[in-house]
């Protein structure tokens, strides 16, 4: 049997291999769901790893774990082709597919960038590394499953955004405060003039700063909830009214 026998080729579509696939298939949309619901409560709170990020990390892990459950099923059922005489034995895989793994989450890394106290490319670098599983599986033959995971990976990508806006959540600015020289700043007053705005200071996101006798402090906001927080046009205006304050900038953050 050639590799491009129609007993071959047609092996790849088998009544075993398409099972298979379903199965595979089951396990990933399990996985995606569990991932959104995690990804809900960062996504929730304003984290920058949001439903799509833990969506799309969570379906590809699945996919290129339960595959190697099937050995029998890798390459068209190719291991149950063989026949006893033959001297070299089937390959393993799952060697390769570490390695691919393992490259493709530096890859991804390089395109997560952060600026100050914004973080952005997570969901980018997630679907790099989703990809990569979705090439796994056509290599080792699950065509149908790599299908299936290319259709919820855009999906994931294109949808859940619609979805995150309209669950109850809560959004988080970058907050840079610049105080006149020799002004000392307190931070309860400064956390009641954002709760008064609709906003608490997100723990562990403060930065202060001191030179030339100025402090600058630097910390994200997190709204009380979907509509609770003010405008950054109507904070604006109201922030120049902060006793000490010399300058500030605002703009939306995913922490």
């Amino acid at each position: 049997m050639t590799p491009l026998s129609p007993e071959s080729l047609f092996s790849y579509w088998s009544a075993n291999e398409i099972a298979t696939n379903i199965v595979v298939f089951m396990n990933m949309v399990g996985a995606l769901f569990l991932g959104f619901i995690v990804g809900y409560e960062r996504s929730y709170h304003g984290r920058a790893a949001g439903m799509r990020t833990y969506g799309l990390v969570c379906v590809a892990s699945c996919a290129v774990t339960v595959i190697a459950g099937y050995p029998a099923s890798w390459f068209g059922g190719a291991a149950l082709l063989q026949s006893a005489s033959t001297a070299v034995p089937m390959p393993d895989p799952t060697r390769v597919i570490q390695g691919i793994v393992t490259g493709v989450g530096f890859l991804g890394a390089g395109v997560i960038m952060k600026e100050g106290l914004n973080i952005s490319g997570l969901t980018t670098a997630a679907s790099i590394w989703s990809a990569s599983v979705i090439g796994i599986l056509v290599g080792i033959g699950f065509y149908g499953a790599a299908i299936l995971l290319t259709i919820l990976s855009a999906g994931c990508m294109m949808y859940v955004s619609k979805l995150e806006y309209l669950l109850p959540s809560r959004h988080a600015i970058a907050i840079v405060l610049h105080f006149v020289p020799d002004f000392k700043p307190d931070e309860a007053s400064v956390g009641e003039a954002m709760l008064a705005r609709g906003y608490e200071i997100a723990s562990g996101s403060f930065a202060i700063n001191y030179k030339g006798n100025c402090q600058e402090w630097r910390f994200v906001a997190v709204a009380l909830g979907r509509g609770r927080g003010e405008r950054l046009s109507k904070m604006s205006v109201n922030l120049i009214g902060l006793p000490g304050l010399d300058s500030f900038s605002i703009a939306h953050a995913r922490n």
